[in-house]
């Protein structure tokens, strides 16, 4: 699978838009971070991002060269708010995507003051810092699907429903979702900036060793020749290939800037329903495609997650004309030739971007 990641020559990630443009992203070090600042500079967009330094070693911001690509960077913390400041304004930014986050539901248990204090004060003093910068158009705030209130539904949440959170990662969102919402009604609908909040499901693809992630944790296992111990192999979640609400995002930051406040609001980007499947159903396909490897369920109790989460994506679909072009089934299979490239020591920027285009290709 990984002969086709070996090399790709002009590579065009999407339309004209985004040529010359500046864009300004927090946590381009971090998985999702990564890819989107490989597609936007691929499309001729200026890049220019705002991050602690990579997440784990190895990351995907080192192995697919990501800092080769940008027109600048600080390495910063978003607690910073004086720094953040002063980053934004030397940037000078068209669009803000806002990705930088403690991302993980596990970590929040063991650090909520942590978690709380990037994820809800980091975002108040990005929005700070896009009220002081005339130059931005349009701020696309990336949460989560966690932000809702779960009550473990058969059916997909829709933007309007309650948000909430029984763990510290989840709540943090949440409150993430009000702030976004308090800064665009109080300051910036007013000053011309249309802001949205972007909501996706459990994204996979190659270039994630978070811990705590199912498929980074299946590799790593794999790596070491044993099985896998999973905590909840009954738990139903919306898989993704990371390309797929990277799309979304772009698409919702394009229709920002052509309609304004019109597009403005919160916007869920889900798989189709055939995709939301038990974590037992994912590390099945995993191990046939990766012969050898194993998993065993854990037997003791461990902190609460949700077992049934779903997301609504009809208002995307229907607005933005945007929708899933990836199969699970394609996902993991995508995911599995980035891990065989990276073994094997291949060019990683090139298998990124070549998954790209292959993305655009689909149909969608």
């Amino acid at each position: 699978m990984g002969e086709r990641c070996r090399t790709v020559e002009g590579v065009a990630v999407t339309g004209s838009f985004w040529a010359g443009k500046n864009v300004f992203i927090t946590g381009h070090t971090g998985f999702k971070g990564g890819w989107l600042t490989l597609w936007l500079t691929q499309a001729g967009a200026r890049v220019h991002g705002y991050a602690l330094g990579p997440p784990t070693d190895p990351n995907l911001y080192t192995a697919a060269r990501v800092g080769d690509a940008l027109a600048g960077q600080t390495i910063a913390d978003l607690r910073d708010a004086a720094r953040l400041t002063r980053a934004l304004a030397e940037a000078e930014p068209d669009v803000v995507f806002h990705l930088a986050a403690q991302p993980l539901v596990r970590e929040s248990y063991k650090e909520p003051v942590a978690t709380y204090a990037v994820n809800v004060l980091g975002t108040v003093h990005l929005l700070e810092a896009v009220r002081a910068c005339p130059q931005v158009r349009v701020v696309v705030n990336v949460t989560s699907d966690k932000c809702y209130e779960n009550r473990e539904w058969l059916w997909g949440y829709r933007e309007h429903e309650a948000l909430g959170g029984r763990d510290p990662y989840s709540s943090s969102k949440a409150c993430a979702e009000l702030v976004t919402a308090a800064y665009r009604d109080s300051f910036l609908a007013a000053a011309g900036v249309a802001v949205a909040t972007a909501r996706a499901g459990n994204v996979i693809g190659g270039g994630d060793w978070a811990a705590d992630r199912l498929v980074p944790d299946f590799f790593r296992a794999a790596r070491a020749g044993r099985a896998l111990e999973v905590r909840y192999p009954d738990a139903t979640r919306p898989w993704q290939h990371v390309l797929e609400p990277l799309a979304g995002y772009l698409r919702l930051a394009e229709r920002l800037w052509s309609d304004g406040p019109a597009a403005a609001g919160a916007w869920n980007f889900g798989p189709d329903e055939a995709d939301v499947m038990p974590v037992r159903w994912l590390l099945e396909r995993l191990c046939e495609l990766v012969p050898g490897t194993r998993w065993q369920a854990l037997g003791t109790p461990q902190p609460h997650e949700a077992g049934l989460l779903k997301l609504d994506s009809s208002k995307a679909r229907a607005l933005l004309g945007w929708r899933p072009r990836w199969s699970l089934a394609t996902a993991l299979a995508r995911t599995v030739e980035w891990q065989q490239a990276f073994e094997a020591a291949r060019d990683l920027r090139a298998c990124c971007l070549e998954q790209i285009r292959a993305y655009q290709g689909a149909a969608g």
